[in-house]
């Protein structure tokens, strides 16, 4: 990651720690609209439309992030959907994230992972942590140890 697109990474948390959460005019008020979204208020009365120190903040364009890194996942790299392994020849392992579609069943899911870190990516939705890979590896040594040894007997 350059220089640059790193300080932007880091203007962009900052930005996003101090944004305030924009919540919906009453959605403290109405079960019905706690998970709702924001919606701009049209009320000719209406507080927050007006801006009024007594309404609920409304998003403005100073609120959003850098253009450079709007939409990159916080490593700094794009986030890709991967369905098959002809997907990964066209993306570059230092400028995309790749993602697994989640309806990828387990044999195929495996095929993708091997043949994704043969290249180099980064796998965001692996299912497993890395510490829990290691382990994984380091049994794996083990048995092929073993089987090596029962094999030279």
């Amino acid at each position: 990651m350059t220089n640059d697109k790193a300080r932007l990474m880091r203007i962009r948390k900052a930005n996003n720690k101090t944004r305030p959460s924009f919540r919906r005019f009453h959605s403290w008020r109405y079960k019905k609209l706690k998970k709702s979204g924001w919606r701009k208020q049209r009320g000719i009365d209406n507080k927050t439309r007006r801006k009024t120190k007594t309404g609920v903040v409304s998003p403005e364009p100073g609120f959003r992030g850098p253009r450079a890194v709007r939409g990159l996942h916080p490593s700094g790299l794009k986030d890709t959907i991967v369905l098959h392994k002809k997907d990964l020849d066209t993306l570059d392992p230092e400028v995309h994230a790749i993602r697994l579609y989640s309806r990828l069943g387990a044999r195929k899911r495996i095929d993708v992972i091997d043949y994704a870190q043969e290249k180099g990516f980064r796998i965001l939705n692996l299912g497993i942590s890395k510490e829990e890979m290691m382990e994984f590896e380091e049994l794996d040594e083990e048995i092929e140890d073993e089987s090596e040894d029962e094999d030279e007997e």
